[in-house]
């Protein structure tokens, strides 16, 4: 779609919203990024991926601006909330999905705990400096929407190392007491849970992403979820969001929408139905 044809959207389920999205630069962020600026939303991509972040802006302008933003410190997130509120006069949703992982697999013994903290301040830190920046707007305005990104390893045990596990366990207990808290302002919080995907994240180890390689991901995680003839890709993720974003979702708050093709529900070693 070209620009002037994203400008000049047909009304779109989030039309004129604003809307901070973190992590937007790349994989799920990008992703929700494109598909909310065709809903016309105005979308601030607040990514640490600078030159990424700018040519996505770029792409769907003049509905995406860029501002860097480490999600780990708050004067960040900070700023680029009210980036939002500044540049179009409120926030009315805020994306909290910005995230990282370590791809060492080690056993509790050996962990190294500087990347254990690190993986906390960017997963859990980053979604609570996110909530609690978006509900200094929202409140006063008395409605809005937070979605956190979750993890199909904050709901089970074994499907991801120490840090993330724990991190996207915490999330969830964010999503739930954010929307205890941020209900009685008419503000909705909810998280998006995948199971595995072939995003940046996921394909560390390779010198060099290829479509080809992409696909070895993707199958992969195909192979081992429990729904077959389905891929779960980015764009999934980023129509999740839309509809906990949208008006079709105004009494959904405190939900964890897992997209994991109802794998973490089964246990197939007990071999009824394999």
């Amino acid at each position: 779609m070209s620009n002037g044809a994203v400008a000049g959207a047909v009304q779109g389920r989030l039309e004129g919203k604003v809307v901070v999205i973190t992590g937007g630069a790349a994989g799920i962020g990008e992703a929700t990024v494109r598909l909310f600026t065709k809903h016309g939303a105005k979308v601030i991509i607040a990514d640490i991926a600078d030159e990424a972040g700018l040519k996505l802006a770029e792409s769907v302008a003049p509905l995406g601006t860029f501002v860097h933003c480490d999600v780990s410190k708050e004067e960040d997130v900070s700023k680029a909330v009210d980036l939002a509120v500044e540049k179009h006069g409120n926030l009315d949703i805020m994306f909290n999905n910005a995230g990282t992982i370590s791809s060492e697999i080690k056993s509790a013994v050996e962990y190294d705990m500087k990347r254990f903290e690190r993986v906390m301040s960017v997963n859990v830190m980053g979604v609570m400096h996110g909530i609690k920046h978006a509900a200094r707007v929202m409140i006063p305005q008395k409605k809005g929407c937070i979605i956190n990104t979750g993890s199909i390893a904050g709901i089970l045990g074994g499907a991801a190392p120490y840090s993330y596990t724990a991190s996207k366990h915490a999330v969830l207990g964010l999503t739930k007491t954010g929307a205890a808290e941020l209900g009685k302002f008419g503000i909705r919080v909810n998280s998006v849970s995948p199971s595995g995907l072939a995003t940046y994240f996921s394909m560390q180890h390779y010198d060099e992403i290829t479509d080809d390689r992409k696909a070895e991901v993707e199958g992969f995680f195909e192979s081992r979820g429990n729904l077959k003839g389905a891929t779960l890709k980015v764009e999934d993720m980023a129509e999740a969001a839309l509809y906990l974003a949208s008006e079709e979702a105004k009494y959904v708050s405190g939900h964890n929408l897992v997209l994991d093709g109802g794998s973490s529900v089964v246990n197939h070693s007990w071999g009824l139905y394999q």
